[in-house]
């Protein structure tokens, strides 16, 4: 019996780093690494002068807050990732032309310098189009009121602007000494993002408008290389790179550029309305061991964290504010099991095979079967690379691929057999031993809790974990509120003739506009409707994202969608009477050629039919224009604007009130657990607190059908295959990040636009409640013992080939157990029993090793686990338990 426990757990590794990170004072003159050359050739890119295999993890700055970056590289750190990735954000940098923002969660130097003094590689990714579901693609708003600008072709005034932005931040990096030949974590940079989708849309002179990108962006003297993704006529010194679920297929446009994968989509956004997608980490550790089977070399997964869309950051249109992608660490900054543990497993094989995969040019293909394939990576003694059966002791490493999708695979490979589940590759870091199958999970594997709380059951056994429990409280028990006028409120409206678009009027400086009108009704006309029984109705012929129409002050209809018709029928008086329009976006568009002709509001004509004499065409009338909402303008959602507004009691009788504004305060959680407020119980509009805007909300439900029970994670992968959550709200939970809190008396405002009920309103917080862990004795030992054993004459070798149960709760938690059996335990978690072998001593083991610690590891072994219940049988160890708060439980994390 033996146990491993570690004396430093992560979290108290984060927490460590956090505090040092927050004492260090960084000077332009810091050195994070010695000053070091990145280039490439045909194989990798080449760090001070060695070929690299390196695995990449996207986290956005701003979908963060500062407090929580230096947690989130350290666990990336943690998972095996040695480069961290992420875009600029050209709107958030610049929301003024000529005036800069790089603070909070914009300071894109201390971001970098974190990245840096964590020890990992940097990879800038300016664009400045970035696409990323966030609002305009990036884009500023004002760009697109320049006159005669056209976006992302050759357009002299697009490419001065853009020219002016990529110059500006080379230039910061290099003034903070952020390039890896300054001694800084820079290691590569990218212009532009996926323009080959867009490419044919603008013709020669998209063509002209990569050739002027590519040497605008070499031209800076960077001093580090630069990529294209999704960019096949990439000039010879640029790099494209590709995106997408798989790459393994991917060839560059030249033999003289390595094969770079810049986005593995490990899961896919979300809309308003729509189901929740996820990745099985099955198919995604089979996409990236593919990749590297097959000649890739630099892989980036987009994303390893997703964040938060906070404020009106959403792309779209109808973007949620959840940016979680089902990434290894979600959107709170929790691991999220079992893609972190599993992927974490898998860059530890790749990196037991890197000294193999660097020194061969291309791999040995090897035709296993009719559809399973061997790459073998065999590097002499002497440096040269050859391949033989017998193997020399030299350095060999091989990817052994069962592309089948449905039926395991017997193969014979190097005289031995070796047993393949269908859509899965081995890797074997001496070309004999497996050190990891990427559809045999062993790492803890989450069982999300849905916004229905039905479990989203995983498909693995290996190991199971409940997902983040919520403990919820509401808020308040005392509310105040504030109507939001329909009409005039400012001296700031103008009167226009006609229907002027939505985005021309607000820059998009609000999400509202007003459009007022007033119409003269004839009393031949109420009578025509009175004697035919009829109403007439308001047309509009084309809207996007949401309108609301009153009429005389009063709620007549709404419409949501994308540039949809709208007939709403209205009740009008004889003689005059007010129309109103509330015309709402819901994140800017982001995706596609041509955004500057992209707008919001109205498009056609507006017209009121159903007179008795014919239409009347509203479109020519004049209207008045009122950009955003009263309280909004106001800032009443502000810790000093909100005492300025004329707040009342707040009665049960007083809700479901469209366009009204809420306030109270809250104290907060105990402890450190991440927070959230749960809105199911309103229906659409925005939320403050302490003056930060957490987001847009809207209780949108998905479609009653289209998710399974379970997902296969067999064949392949698109984003509708494994979606969950139908028939709910596809988001209720919205985060509020710790260091926007303080202790007691935090402010809440909430504007709700079609009404809902804020008494209901409750606070969440996230951790992991339960742990379930199920591991055969058959299983592959833990690569930390390939790692630790070293090698023998420049080879990868292991002799102990016991495999081990990892057991981990969240900071600030321990384990309590609740059930273990060795031998052939029956049922899933929460709901095992023993089978009819048992090891009566597993129970008592399982408890003296993990009882009242953070974390811990049992070999699972006969000797380990108190003898061989049932000779001849492959036993397995279960393993349930609760983690509990340490502080509650009267422990101490180990």
């Amino acid at each position: 019996m033996s146990i491993t426990l570690m004396r430093t757990p992560i979290s108290q590794r984060w927490c460590f780093l956090f505090v040092l990170l927050s004492m260090v004072e960084f000077s332009i003159g810091k050195l994070f690494f010695h000053p070091f050359n990145v280039t490439y050739d045909h194989r990798s890119l080449i760090i001070n002068g060695r070929r690299r295999m390196l695995i990449s993890a996207g986290i956005h700055y701003p979908r963060a807050t500062p407090e929580m970056w230096p947690a989130l590289i350290a666990k990336a750190k943690e998972g095996g990732a040695e480069v961290i990735e992420t875009y600029t954000f050209w709107n958030g940098h610049e929301p003024i032309k000529g005036e800069y923002n790089f603070e909070g969660r914009y300071d894109l130097v201390k971001f970098a310098k974190l990245v840096g003094s964590s020890g990992l590689y940097f990879f800038l990714r300016i664009g400045p189009y970035v696409c990323a579901e966030w609002n305009f693609g990036g884009f500023p708003v004002w760009l697109r009121d320049i006159p005669g600008i056209e976006f992302r072709t050759n357009n002299a005034p697009f490419k001065e602007e853009m020219q002016r932005f990529v110059t500006k931040i080379v230039k910061l990096m290099r003034d903070e000494m952020l390039f890896s030949w300054q001694g800084g974590p820079i290691i590569m940079l990218q212009i532009e993002n996926e323009y080959g989708d867009v490419e044919s849309s603008y013709g020669k002179k998209g063509r002209e408008y990569v050739k002027w990108a590519a040497n605008m962006a070499v031209r800076l003297g960077a001093g580090v290389p630069w990529v294209m993704c999704k960019q096949n006529d990439a000039p010879d010194f640029i790099i494209n790179t590709c995106n997408g679920y798989y790459c393994d297929g991917f060839k560059p446009n030249s033999n003289k550029k390595p094969i770079f994968w810049t986005e593995d989509w490990d899961g896919w956004y979300t809309t308003w309305g729509g189901r929740l997608p996820h990745r099985p980490v099955e198919d995604l550790a089979f996409a990236v061991a593919r990749f590297f089977q097959r000649g890739g070399s630099f892989q980036n997964y987009y994303m390893y964290f997703g964040g938060t869309n906070f404020g009106r950051t959403a792309g779209g249109p109808f973007y949620i504010t959840s940016y979680d992608y089902d990434a290894p660490i979600d959107e709170y900054g929790l691991l999220s099991e079992p893609k972190w543990g599993h992927l974490k497993d898998l860059h530890a094989a790749i990196k037991l095979c890197e000294d193999s995969l660097v020194a061969v040019d291309s791999p040995h293909y090897v035709k296993l079967g009719p559809m399973q394939e061997a790459h073998v990576y065999h590097k002499q003694g002497n440096g040269r690379s050859s391949f033989s059966e017998s193997g020399d002791g030299s350095r060999c490493s091989a990817f052994l691929a069962n592309i089948d999708q449905h039926n395991v695979a017997l193969v014979h490979f190097r005289g031995q057999t070796y047993k393949l589940p269908p859509w899965s590759v081995s890797i074997l870091p001496d070309c004999q031993k497996v050190a990891y199958n990427t559809a045999k999970v062993g790492a803890q594997t989450s069982i999300k809790r849905l916004d229905d709380d039905t479990p989203h059951l995983s498909n693995t056994p290996v190991v199971q974990q409940l997902s983040r429990q919520e403990k919820a409280s509401l808020v308040s028990e005392s509310w105040m509120t504030l109507d939001e006028p329909v009409g005039l409120w400012s001296a700031n409206n103008f009167t226009a003739q006609g229907i002027l678009e939505h985005l021309n009027v607000t820059k998009d400086s609000s999400d509202y506009l007003w459009y007022f009108t007033r119409i003269n009704i004839s009393d031949e006309d109420v009578s025509f409707w009175k004697d035919n029984r009829t109403h007439p109705a308001l047309t509009i012929d084309s809207m996007r994202d949401v309108v609301y129409i009153f009429v005389n002050g009063k709620l007549a209809g709404s419409k949501v969608g994308h540039w949809v018709r709208v007939v709403q029928p209205i009740n009008l008086l004889e003689g005059y009477n007010d129309v109103a329009l509330l015309s709402l976006t819901v994140g800017l568009q982001n995706y596609g050629a041509n955004l500057e002709k992209d707008g919001g509001g109205f498009r056609g004509q507006i017209k009121l039919t159903g007179l008795k004499n014919g239409d009347m065409d509203l479109s020519k009338l004049s209207w008045t224009y009122q950009v955003g909402l009263k309280g909004e303008m106001q800032e009443i959602y502000t810790l000093d604007g909100h005492e300025k507004a004329a707040w009342v009691d707040l009665t049960t009788n007083g809700t479901k009130i469209p366009l009204s504004w809420y306030k109270t305060y809250f104290n907060a959680p105990d402890g450190l657990d991440p927070v959230a407020l749960d809105l199911r119980s309103m229906g659409k509009g925005l939320a403050w607190v302490n003056g930060h805007h957490i987001g847009r909300y809207w209780t949108l439900l998905s479609p009653q059908d289209g998710c399974k029970q379970s997902c296969d994670y067999r064949g392949t992968y698109d984003s509708s295959k494994c979606t969950t959550n139908c028939g709910n709200p596809t988001q209720v939970r919205y985060h509020v990040p710790r260091s926007w809190l303080q202790e007691s008396d935090n402010l809440l405002v909430v504007f709700e636009e079609t009404g809902g009920n804020p008494f209901e309103i409750s606070l969440t917080t996230h951790y992991a409640q339960n742990i379930c862990a199920q591991i055969s004795e058959s299983h592959y030992p833990p690569l930390s013992r390939w790692l630790n054993h070293g090698s023998v004459d420049g080879q990868v070798s292991i002799n102990d080939t016991t495999p081990e149960m990892h057991l981990h709760c969240e900071d600030g938690y321990i384990i309590s157990v609740v059930f273990a059996s060795y031998g052939t335990p029956i049922g899933i978690c929460q709901k095992y029993s023993k089978g009819s072998c048992h090891a009566p001593k597993s129970s008592k083991v399982i408890s003296r090793l993990c009882e009242g610690r953070q974390t811990c590891s049992i070999r699972v072994s006969n000797a380990d686990l108190g003898g061989d219940p049932c000779r001849g049988v492959v036993k397995t160890l279960a393993v349930e338990a609760k983690c509990v708060s340490s502080r509650v439980a009267g422990f101490s994390s180990f």
